[in-house]
C-alpha cells in the first residue's frame, strides 16, 4: 500500500486526498470537466452527491472507455440523501450510471420527507429518523453489489454508537467537516478505537460556500507555517488533517488548485508544528451554529445541537 493510500475496515485501500464535486452552483459541463482536470492531476478519490451524480459517472465511464483511467484506479463515493432513508437501494439505482460505486454514505442522521431537496430544508420537512431501517438498506446495497462499502457521514459518538448496537456491517467511514478550526478530536478518538476511518470534508474550512470561511487559510499560524515550508496555507491546513490519519475532500474545479491540493502529500510538518496548529484558539463550529441559526434547520436549531456529544 502506498504512502498516500489508507486501508480501510473492509480491507478496501481508499486514497488519502481527492476531489468534491458537490456545488450548487455549477452544471453538468462544469462538473464533468473538473473531473477530467482531476484525472490529468492523478486525483483518482472522488466525491459527489447524488445530484450531480450523472456528470460525475458519465466523466468517468468516458474517460474509462476512452482508456485514460482503469474503473479500478478511481474510487467514487456518493451519498444518501435524507429525503430517501426510507428506500437506500432505489435512492442509488436511480442515480448510478457506473457498474457500482465505491462507498455510500449516508449524508445526515436526519430524515427528511419523501419530496425535499433543498439543502437547508424547512422545519415541517423533517421526519423522525429511524436509523435500523436505513442502515439496513445501506447493507442491502452492499448485499447486492450497487457499491463495494458502506459509511456515514456527518455523525457524532453518540450517534455512531447507536448504529454500531445492531448493525451487521460496521461502517467503514464517517466522512465530517475537520479542519484545524474544527479539529473533532474526540470523534476521531471514537473512531480510532472503532476501527472508522474519518475523511474530512471542507478541510480548507469551506471557502466560497454559503457556511464556509476562509478564517482557516488566513490564519497567522497557517500562514506562517506556509511561509516557512515555502507552500500554501492550503497546503499546510491539508498537511494538518493527513497528520491525523484522516483523508481530505478538497473540492475545486481549478487544475492548478488540483495540483496545489495534491502537493500537500509532499508537506510534512514537524511535531511541534502540528502541536502550535492543535493549539490555535478559535473553533469553526462556534460559526456553524450561527449559520444553522440564520438558517432554520428544523429541529436543530443550531449545529451543535445536531453535533450532540461533541463538546
Amino acid at each position: 500500500m502506498r504512502g498516500d493510500q489508507v486501508r480501510l475496515n473492509n480491507g478496501m485501500i481508499m486514497p488519502v486526498i481527492g476531489m468534491g464535486t458537490y456545488s450548487f452552483e455549477n452544471d453538468r459541463k462544469s462538473t464533468e470537466q473538473a473531473v477530467q482536470l482531476a484525472l490529468k492531476v492523478s486525483l483518482s478519490l472522488t466525491h459527489t452527491h447524488m445530484n450531480n451524480f450523472a456528470a460525475l459517472g458519465g466523466a468517468l465511464n468516458e474517460a474509462i472507455a476512452n482508456g485514460i483511467v482503469e474503473r479500478e484506479e478511481v474510487f467514487v463515493t456518493s451519498k444518501l440523501w435524507g429525503s430517501h432513508h426510507h428506500d437506500p437501494v432505489s435512492a442509488l439505482q436511480k442515480t448510478l450510471i457506473m457498474e457500482y460505486i465505491d462507498m455510500y454514505l449516508v449524508h445526515w442522521p436526519v430524515r427528511l420527507k419523501s419530496w425535499v431537496c433543498d439543502p437547508i430544508p424547512k422545519e415541517d420537512e423533517f421526519e423522525p429518523l429511524c436509523l435500523d431501517v436505513t442502515w439496513s438498506g445501506m447493507e442491502k446495497c452492499l448485499e447486492m453489489g450497487l457499491c463495494k462499502g458502506i459509511g456515514v457521514s456527518n455523525f457524532s459518538c453518540k450517534k455512531l454508537q447507536n448504529l454500531l448496537d445492531f448493525a451487521f456491517v460496521p461502517p467503514a467511514i464517517n466522512q465530517v467537516e475537520m479542519h484545524p478550526m474544527w479539529r473533532q478530536k474526540k470523534l476521531r478518538d471514537f473512531c480510532r478505537d472503532h476501527n472508522i476511518h474519518v475523511s474530512a470534508y471542507s478541510p480548507l474550512g469551506g471557502p466560497g460556500n454559503l457556511w464556509g470561511s476562509t478564517v482557516v487559510i488566513e490564519d497567522p499560524v497557517i500562514k506562517s507555517l506556509a511561509l516557512k515550508h515555502r507552500a500554501t496555507p492550503a497546503q499546510v491546513a491539508l498537511s494538518w488533517g493527513l497528520s491525523k490519519g484522516a483523508s481530505v475532500i478538497v473540492k475545486s474545479f481549478n487544475q492548478e488548485r488540483m495540483k496545489e491540493n495534491k502537493g500537500a502529500l509532499d508537506l510534512k510538518l514537524e511535531d511541534e508544528e502540528i502541536l502550535e496548529i492543535d493549539s490555535m484558539f478559535k473553533e469553526m463550529k462556534i460559526l456553524r451554529g450561527e449559520v444553522f441559526v440564520n438558517q432554520a434547520t428544523g429541529p436543530y436549531k443550531t449545529l451543535q445541537d445536531l453535533w450532540d456529544d461533541e463538546t
